[in-house]
């Protein structure tokens, strides 16, 4: 009894803490829906309107605001350094975890070295690297500096490890070449950990905003959140649009999540194995 009632106590917690976490993105959620004077003082509409989803798509195009053209420069720049982190990763992992050639342990000995230092510490470097190479203020400013990915190199690589060295050997008897065993072995072995870099790449790329914010000036150029983020700074007072543009904002990654979810737990469970 004693047990079972500790475990309720538990539960019960388990889910208040659920319900903290998710009331900021319901009240975001439903102020989105809301006319504009019920957003400060009610937490359910009194009726559900989409003028503000409506107002971003319309009138911020004269505010010089272009949202939907933000959302598309969005995902072009996450789609492209996803695809480019997973392809680049799927291929140098191999190499690193199954080829034994002089300093392969050096590089990646290296490669998690370099894990250990924030980002931030890049970012002026990288910024005069950006200028001197004529990309500022281009989406190439946006996407070269991400193209590769260290935690990705060293969650295949340490996935790719894991994978017999039998199934190698009967490929290249079969007569497979190096690309097929990558893509045909070690990548379907690996799906688990693959939606997990997938995952947080898209993730980590799409919520970037230091750095576009940095590298782009111009508003048709500019992602999502940077364009947000400018829009809140010039037009604070528009409070319906500004929280309908962070619905959208985040809408993409709540259905990456949804969709992948059981590779995502997969992933998570085996990398506490």
């Amino acid at each position: 009894m004693r047990k079972k009632m500790g475990e309720i106590i538990l539960h019960g917690v388990m889910i208040l803490l659920a319900l903290i976490w998710i009331y900021p993105y319901a009240w975001l959620f439903l102020s989105s829906i809301k006319p504009s004077e019920e957003i400060f003082t009610r937490f359910f509409p009194s009726r559900v309107t989409l003028e503000h989803y409506k107002y971003i798509f319309t009138m911020a195009e004269k505010m010089e605001r272009p949202f939907l053209r933000a959302f598309f420069n969005s995902l072009f720049v996450t789609l492209t350094v996803t695809f480019s982190v997973v392809f680049t990763s799927s291929i140098i992992a191999y190499g690193l975890s199954k080829l034994r050639f002089k300093g392969s342990n050096a590089v990646f000995n290296f490669i998690i070295f370099q894990m250990l230092f924030p980002g931030f510490m890049f970012i002026i470097p990288l910024f005069v690297l950006i200028r001197k190479l004529g990309l500022y203020n281009t989406y190439s400013a946006m996407i070269v500096p991400f193209l590769m990915s260290a935690w990705s190199l060293f969650m295949l690589t340490q996935s790719y490890k894991t994978i017999p060295q039998d199934y190698i050997e009967a490929a290249k008897i079969d007569g497979a070449s190096t690309l097929w065993i990558i893509f045909r072995v070690m990548v379907p072995l690996s799906r688990s950990t693959l939606s997990i870099v997938g995952l947080f790449t898209f993730i980590g790329i799409w919520d970037n905003f230091l750095w576009p914010l940095m590298v782009v000036k111009d508003y048709n150029k500019m992602p999502l959140s940077v364009l947000l983020a400018t829009f809140n700074h010039e037009y604070a007072a528009y409070v319906g649009p500004l929280m309908a543009g962070s619905v959208i904002q985040t809408l993409p990654m709540v259905l990456i999540f949804l969709i992948f979810r059981k590779q995502f737990l997969q992933g998570i469970s085996m990398s506490f194995k």
